[in-house]
């Protein structure tokens, strides 16, 4: 175990679960000089203990390398003669793909394990149930459970994948996301429940590998509802031009094996159909870990939803026990959470700490990305804002036609008086990176002429941020303005 042992049991600060959030907060309150011990359940598929959660270990980390493989694979088979470069006897490999992806897992994971060990932090792998304020029960991996005593119990234990009566997971047929992101062989008909973040990066992966159908089922009618209409129109038709089947309105109602295939059913229009598919995947969403994380005479307040109860602060009902990450309201991100442990160490310790949750920047890591941060237009027609937009196509983006992906736009609303920026919305190659220079610049304040009298090196993608909010102004320099861009709406 990394880390210094705690002699008597006692700690200024127990952390329960080591996700982005968990060990995020071990860390930061070791730094500031705390005597933190992280408890951690998972363990890897030989039953070795494993720091970094769901995203590290079967999320975040596992799904973008398959999608980095998968876009190379795509690439060498369809773009690369376009680029004058002729391939020859392309093939897939899939066990090594699998095997790059596990070490790179295993790799982040390792680290993290040696910053417990740097800044003193002791893990201790097993399961931790909150008893009462101050006392936390252990259930190690090994040895005999005991209880460790805390000035301070921070609540971390992430999120699992929502389970659907309707397709019961059996690890075989019907797959959760971890296991969509362990199969052996590329099935040829695919089917998925879930046309969201998850669905459609899944999708993404097992069609540019050789899936021959993709059918995406999403019981809303409004595909992306979340993301600004300007950016979610562009997506569903570079989606379903590269294959996603994206069937909106439809409800999954029955699921059964039959002759070593799914057989799904499904309804749309009040219309039934069924068909066989090799693998059905549920990505549905996810809901807190919370079951049984605090003993019933503890008193912790959850909500309908399995959420844990906490102020802006991520305090619970409990004096000195504080949750954060997947188990309170807000989005279930990884950043997010990250952000929350910093702050709850920082308080803890005594200073003045906040998230900003206006300014909570995702992503969808589909080719092409898909980006946001802020206040979408119809967030601000529903709560009555004036603001003027503007938005800039990567068609005319010398980097982006040098890439050979000019699809895609940057689009900035800001408001009507004051010029602040209040959302930016991205789709195209690359975005997730270019989110940030928009999130730095909201952090600060910034208006649309800030972002337009600033200098952007050509060429490069960013620029057509640049020019993004040029046209909030009216001004945009490389492309013809359309009618609405730098005008206020209401």
């Amino acid at each position: 175990m990394a880390g210094r042992k705690g002699e008597t049991g006692r700690y200024d600060v127990v952390v329960i679960g080591a996700g982005p959030a968990g060990y995020v907060a071990a860390i930061r309150c070791a730094q500031l000089g705390m005597k933190t011990a992280c408890i951690d359940d998972w363990r890897d598929e030989a039953g070795k203990p494993r720091l970094g959660g769901t995203c590290l270990n079967a999320g975040c980390i596992p799904s973008k390398a398959l999608l980095e493989s998968s876009e190379l694979y795509q690439a060498v088979r369809n773009e690369f003669a376009d680029h004058g470069i002729r391939v020859r006897g392309v093939s897939l490999d899939l066990a090594t793909l699998q095997a790059r992806k596990t070490s790179i897992v295993e790799t982040l994971t390792d680290g993290i394990a040696t910053l417990f060990q740097a800044n003193g932090v002791e893990w201790l792998p097993g399961r931790g149930r909150l008893l009462e304020a101050g006392r936390v029960a252990l259930t190690p991996h090994k040895g005999k459970a005991r209880t460790l005593e805390a000035g301070h119990v921070i609540l971390a234990t992430g999120s699992r994948p929502i389970s659907l009566d309707s397709a019961p997971v059996d690890g075989e047929l019907i797959l959760d996301s971890s296991g969509a992101l362990a199969l052996d062989t590329v099935p040829k008909r695919v089917a998925i429940i879930g046309a969201g973040v998850i669905g459609l990066e899944l999708g993404s992966v097992w069609k540019r590998l050789g899936a021959e159908q993709m059918i995406l089922f999403e019981a809303q009618t409004e595909f992306l509802p979340m993301v600004d209409a300007s950016v979610r129109r562009v997506a569903l038709r570079e989606f379903e031009r590269q294959g996603l089947d994206i069937r909106l309105g439809t409800r999954v109602t029955a699921t059964r094996r039959v002759r070593g295939k799914v057989e799904v059913t499904w309804q749309h229009n009040g219309d039934a159909e069924k068909q066989s598919f090799d693998r059905l995947i549920v990505a549905v969403g996810r809901i807190p870990n919370s079951h049984d994380i605090a003993a019933p005479e503890a008193r912790l307040l959850l909500d309908e939803w399995g959420y844990v109860h906490v102020n802006e602060h991520c305090e619970t009902n409990i004096p000195g026990v504080h949750a954060i990450g997947d188990l309170v309201r807000g989005p279930m991100l990884a950043h997010k959470g990250a952000e929350e442990g910093i702050m709850v160490a920082e308080r803890i310790a005594g200073h003045a700490a906040f998230v900003d949750y206006d300014l909570v920047p995702s992503v969808i890591y589909t080719h092409p990305e898909i980006a946001w941060i802020g206040r979408t237009e119809a967030e601000l027609k529903n709560a009555g804002i004036a603001f003027r937009s503007g938005q800039f196509p990567f068609s005319a983006n010398g980097r982006a036609r040098a890439h050979g992906h000019p699809e895609g736009l940057i689009r900035v609303l800001a408001d009507a008086e004051t010029d602040r920026i209040l959302g930016v919305h991205m789709i195209g190659d690359c975005v997730s990176e270019l989110l940030s220079a928009a999130g730095v610049g909201m952090s600060l304040g910034a208006s649309a002429e800030d972002i337009a009298l600033t200098m952007f090196a050509h060429p490069t993608l960013s620029e057509a941020f640049h020019e993004a909010a040029m046209a909030v102004g009216g001004h945009a320099i490389h492309a013809v303005m359309k009618r609405g861009q730098g005008k206020a709406g209401a």
